[in-house]
């Protein structure tokens, strides 16, 4: 996914020198990118509006899944590592530690805690959104699971069920 700054700047009407005035590199075009999607995603989190822990958490996969197959080249930046090199900055990378907290609050209110529980749902998330956009983009045929993954998830992972261990 590489691209050369002159390449850039014609894409978006301007010379590669000029982009230099705003962005130092294309890491930081990339981790500017990175903190504005994290951004994003994190107020279409915030504004899912359910006070049922379950239906809480149904919504918050919908709209992950969601915002991912939106946008594959996105979803590539903010959860795939395919730029050689990059690391997002302290800065840019705050708004992708507060999404995990709230990904952390919305399991354990459903009985999901621990390790394991975080670890296989950020798999099962991330899982659907790359099956979309690599198999079917545009499609419904993975986006479609969604809420059977999550009574699956939660059938194992709930601290009531025999595998809960963290």
């Amino acid at each position: 996914m590489s691209i050369a700054m002159r390449d850039l700047g014609a894409a978006v009407g301007m010379r590669a020198q000029s982009l230099y005035a705003y962005f130092p590199s294309k890491h930081a075009i990339y981790d500017a990118m990175f903190a504005e999607a994290n951004i994003e995603l994190l107020q279409r989190i915030g504004a899912v509006d359910e006070d049922d822990p379950v239906a809480r958490l149904r919504a918050h996969a919908r709209v992950f899944i969601a915002f991912c197959v939106e946008d594959p080249v996105r979803h590539q930046l903010l959860f795939q590592r395919i730029i050689p090199g990059f690391e997002p900055s302290p800065e840019s990378y705050a708004p992708a530690v507060e999404l995990a907290a709230t990904a952390r609050t919305t399991l354990n209110a459903c009985g999901a805690t621990g390790v394991r529980a975080f670890d296989a749902w950020t798999a099962i998330t991330a899982g659907i959104a790359g099956q979309q956009n690599s198999n079917e983009p545009g499609g419904r045929r993975w986006t479609r699971l969604v809420d059977d993954v999550v009574d699956m998830y939660l059938a194992h992972y709930r601290k009531d069920s025999p595998r809960s261990d963290s």
